[in-house]
């Protein structure tokens, strides 16, 4: 289980930044009073734009970030305080968090096994059984460098899983995948939820939230300004589909810069 109670993050922009962004403000609420519960067996989504501040919070719950204000538990553990009994729970893959390009699949997911306690023969049979499935075997032998973009994701994925985790933290899990291998992704976060794992996604795709969450949060600016299942979602905002009820939050909620 996931537990974030009013998780704030806050930075100082520098000069640079703030043109980057263009905005007059030197303070950058990233993630600003979150607050949400996912739970054993369902996929929860935050759905937002990029830069909503989806990340921010992600890395939070992975440990990568420490939070300004509020709190952030993970199977009972505090992220800041419990830091290392988090991250022996969690599985946490971004699209940023990027493979060495100069070691193979197979070593990488032995290594990281390693570093999870795990023997050898049970790192074997977790190996037999990801690379069966992600279909890695034919590459287990090539440098990451040398795999196409969806091979890289199916053997970061595998890694990631290596310790089959209570909790399993997706960053934008399909993007830039073809569509194969963008459905061989979802499968698998669903066939995670089915075994009562605790799965967290990130999106800015409509249709994905719709398929694969069972209750979904929307983040406009760094705050949850809505929550609820698929249904409860449109029906609130009196839309048609996710998509619709998606543009009415935004324009209710999303503040231009002067």
């Amino acid at each position: 289980m996931i537990e974030v109670k009013n998780l704030t993050k806050v930075y100082k922009l520098s000069k640079r930044k703030m043109a980057e962004l263009k905005t007059k403000d030197s303070i950058k609420r990233a993630a600003d009073g979150i607050s949400f519960t996912a739970k054993p067996g369902e996929i929860y989504g935050l759905l937002g734009p990029n830069g909503a501040g989806k990340t921010t919070t992600l890395r939070c719950i992975a440990t990568l970030l420490k939070p300004t204000d509020g709190s952030v538990a993970v199977c009972g553990h505090d992220t800041v305080k419990e830091s290392t009994k988090v991250l022996e729970r969690i599985g946490f893959l971004t699209n940023e968090i990027k493979l060495d390009p100069n070691f193979t699949p197979k070593y990488l997911f032995s290594f990281f096994g390693r570093l999870h306690g795990m023997s050898e023969s049970e790192i074997d049979a977790r190996r037999n059984e990801l690379f069966k499935y992600f279909g890695i075997n034919d590459f287990e032998e090539k440098k990451i460098e040398e795999l196409s973009t969806g091979m890289k994701q199916k053997a970061a994925i595998a890694v990631c899983l290596v310790h089959d985790p209570d909790v399993v933290i997706f960053d934008e899990p399909t993007s830039g995948l073809d569509v194969i291998t963008a459905r061989s992704v979802t499968d698998m976060l669903a066939s995670l939820k089915e075994r009562g794992k605790t799965v967290i996604i990130s999106t800015h795709i409509m249709s994905e939230a719709e398929k694969l969450c069972d209750r979904i949060g929307v983040i406009i600016d760094g705050k949850k300004i809505c929550e609820g299942t698929l249904d409860e979602i449109v029906n609130s905002t009196g839309a048609a589909d996710l998509e619709d009820a998606f543009f009415t939050l935004y324009k209710e909620n999303h503040k231009e810069e002067a």
